[in-house]
Formats: structure tokens, sequence, C-alpha cells
């Protein structure tokens, strides 16, 4: 699993590993790591030439250090003061191994660009001297110390200029940033150097495919198809029949053993899938809203009357404040919470993760908040962010099979918050496989389901 702390968790687990170290170790580790993640993207091209931008924090001695041992592998190595008070000793050593200070128009055309220049305790934003620097070379790509600077390490919000890194090179654990858009877009690709930090329960979590293989629930040589849960569907309707038929596709992975379909869309539903059982039923989970239009607040309703857990998606969501349940699911989009939320779309994109916690925390339920980074929020707190998935994901009807998805491992046996955060993953993983980097519509998704799961769980 992937792990994500906040600055206050990683500046104590620092200074207690601090206090066991000589001085200065900590960050000669951190500069190894950066140098050998710079040198690495470098290649064998000698000669080379590396642009540092330092600021005042010890991400500026974390990126002198690294220049430091840069220089002494044959790379020119020049340095832009952006505060009057950087790292003095690491400035004194690159100096000594050949290393030019240079005013931001002097420098010379760099391969590469570090980015020193804001720490992780640094407020949103970059000064005008720094977006002067950034501009001079904008083609270069830049490796960012840490975290790309200017972004709100603990929000993943974005507020004013910052740094679009190509790589970013984190010590000792991934920081919130790094987990949460749109922040997390702005450090392109993060790789992380262990530093020996002892550390707390993390703020954010990613599921790896290991994680996800330990919370699917395989079935026994006993189980039958209602010991391994069925799942009911209350989605589409005249006008959106093929959200019926999506959705139930999305629960017919094969996590369940029977899916259930209620509702106006029957004859589309067993035309695209035979086995699956129209009418009403005992289930152990419900999914409704998906294309129900004005028929989805009966459909949410009916089933929070069944007493078992709701996984309500589009058009319910908007209903939920009025019909409440301490086992529900939420599905939306930043235009769907925005409106749950009585707020703009927008502010709901720049605050992801304030906004999914607000949701969760008010409505006690779980909110999977889907975007190029869903997150995944727990009532009590606890999140988790998705890395699967590609950009042709974003199509019609995808939702519908996600929706269906979280609800068959929900009946499955799994909790809301597992399930979500399963599904997404699995969901992301089927798209990219569907995808192999073309076009796909939101039926080859379901399609790729039950190969991706099969893979998963006999890679165990």
């Amino acid at each position: 699993m992937r792990r994500a702390h906040t600055v206050d968790q990683v500046r104590s687990a620092e200074a207690e590993l601090m206090a066991r170290l000589p001085g200065g170790a900590l960050m000669q580790r951190a500069a190894a790591g950066l140098a050998a993640a710079v040198a690495d993207l470098l290649g064998t091209s000698y000669g080379a030439r590396v642009l540092l931008l330092v600021g005042g924090g010890d991400n500026g001695g974390d990126a002198l250090y690294a220049g430091v041992l840069l220089a002494r592998r044959g790379v020119p190595v020049e340095v832009v003061r952006l505060s009057e008070h950087v790292h003095e000793a690491g400035l004194a050593a690159l100096r000594a191994v050949g290393g030019r200070v240079v005013a931001v128009g002097e420098a010379h055309r760099p391969d590469l660009v570090v980015d020193g220049i804001v720490g992780i305790g640094g407020r949103p934003g970059l000064s005008e001297r720094a977006v002067e620097a950034l501009g001079l070379f904008p083609d270069v790509p830049v490796v960012a110390v840490d975290t790309p600077s200017g972004v709100d390490v603990d929000t993943g919000r974005l507020d004013g200029a910052h740094v679009s890194a190509a790589v970013t090179v984190t010590f000792g654990t991934h920081k919130v940033a790094h987990l949460v858009d749109p922040a997390a877009e702005a450090c392109g690709v993060v790789h992380l150097v262990d530093i020996g930090l002892d550390l707390p329960d993390a703020a954010v979590t990613a599921l790896q495919a290991d994680d996800v293989r330990r919370l699917l629930r395989v079935p026994g040589p006993f189980d039958h198809k209602y010991t391994r849960g069925v799942v009911g569907v209350r989605a589409g309707s005249e006008r959106y029949p093929g959200a019926a038929v999506l959705c139930t596709s999305g629960a017919a992975c094969g996590m369940a053993g029977m899916v259930r379909y209620v509702g106006s869309a029957a004859d589309a539903v067993r035309a695209r899938h035979p086995e699956i059982v129209v009418g009403e039923g005992r289930v152990q989970a419900w999914v409704v809203g998906s294309g129900g239009s004005g028929d989805a607040e009966q459909a949410l309703v009916e089933s929070l009357a069944d007493g078992v857990p709701v996984v309500a998606d589009a058009d319910a969501i908007q209903h939920v404040r009025q019909h409440r349940s301490d086992d529900l699911v939420l599905t939306p989009h930043a235009g769907e919470l925005a409106r749950l939320l009585d707020v703009e779309r927008t502010e709901v994109e720049a605050n992801q993760l304030e906004y999914a916690k607000r949701a969760a925390g008010e409505l006690w339920c779980v909110v999977a908040l889907k975007g190029r980074r869903t997150l995944v929020v727990a009532p009590d707190g606890r999140v988790r962010s998705n890395g699967t998935g590609v950009p042709w994901l974003g199509t019609a009807g995808a939702g519908d099979v996600l929706a269906g998805l979280v609800g068959a491992l929900v009946a499955s046996g799994l909790d809301g918050f597992d399930a979500a955060s399963a599904a997404v993953w699995l969901h992301g993983a089927a798209a990219a496989e569907a995808s192999a980097g073309g076009p796909i519509v939101a039926s080859d998704v379901a399609a790729a389901l039950p190969g991706v799961i099969r893979d998963l769980v006999s890679d165990g």
C-alpha cells in the first residue's frame, strides 16, 4: 500500500531520526537519492547541464548537496539563488567542486532543472522571482525536490503559480499532494527515496494490486450463488435504458453470485445478460440511480427500506439528505458532489479532498469522488486515492459500470469503504486493459473486468 503523510507527521518523524544521527546525515541521505534520480534521468550523456533553483528551505540544501554529487560525476551545475538565506554549507561544498552561482538571466540552457525553491512547509504560490526563473527554460524538464514548489502539500490544492514537474523525488514517505489532485498532476512521476523514517498512520493511502487481491472474496468449494451474495440494481429509465445495461454489466463482473434487476429497462437488460434475474427478491446490497432520472428518488427509498447497504449513483445522490442511512456509498463526479453540497463545481475540482471529506462526514457515508485520481473517503476520515485508469476512461456510462461493480463487491461481503476502494482500482485497471492506448466505451470496461479480476486473483 502506498502511504502519504502530512507535513507535521513528516517533520516529527524527521526530528526523531535526526536526534539519533550525526549532524547533516539526513540531508546527505536525501541528496544522494536525489542525485541518483537526476543522474538516471540524464542517462549516459556526459556533460549534460543541470540548473538548480534554490530557495531558503531544506529542499534547497538537498538540491545543493545533490549538485555536489552530480558535479563529481562530471555534470556542469549552475545555481540560481532565489533567497538570501540558502543553505550556506551546501553552497560552499558545490562551489568547491566547480558549481557556479549565476543570476537568473545568466544561466546556460540546461538539460534538466532541479526545483529546490520551497520546502514542504511553504505556502502555496511562488514569488515573482521564482516564476521568472522557471520561465527561462519552459520546455526543459523539471525534477522537484520532495514536492513541486507552490503546491499545497497537505490538501492537494493549487493556489497561484507552481512548478509542474516531470519527476518528483520525495523522501521517507509520499506526501498528501502526491496522491490528491490537482496537485498530484503537477508532481509528474513520483520517485520515493527511503531515508529511514518511523511514521504514524498515513493521512491518505493508495491500494496496490496485492492490497486489492487480499480484499477480494474468492469463492470456496462449498460456496453457491447465495453465499457469494446477491446484488440488486434499480437503474435506468425510459430515457436512459442503456444505464441499466451498463450498471448491471458492472454488477455482473463475477464477484457476486447473482444480480437482480428492477426497473423499466428489463428487456434491454435481459437481452444483454440472460443470467440476470428480473424482479424483486432478497439482496445483500442495492445499486440505485444510474440513469434513473425522475425515478431515482423512489428507487432510493425502496432500496433503503430493505435495510441493506445501498450504492447511490447519479440522480439518486441528490436525494440522500432527505433519505438517510448509515450504510450508504455515494459515487459522485465533481458536479454531482457540488450540487449535493450547494457549491460550485470549480470549488470541488480545486479542493477535492476537502469536499469529499465534508460530504462523508456530514452524511456519515462513504464517498467515492470520481476523477483522474478518484478519492474514496470514509465517514471516520480515512482516505484512499486511486492511481489506476487512463484518460480514455472519461466516457459516458463508465460511472454506471463502476456503481454496479461497487454494489457487487458490497454484496460479496466487503464494507463500503473497502468495496469502493477495490472497485475504483479494478475499474481503472480494466479501462487500461481495454484501452491498450486507444479509445474505449463503457461497455469495453465492463467486458474487461472479469479478465482483470481473474489475472489478479490467479497471481496470488
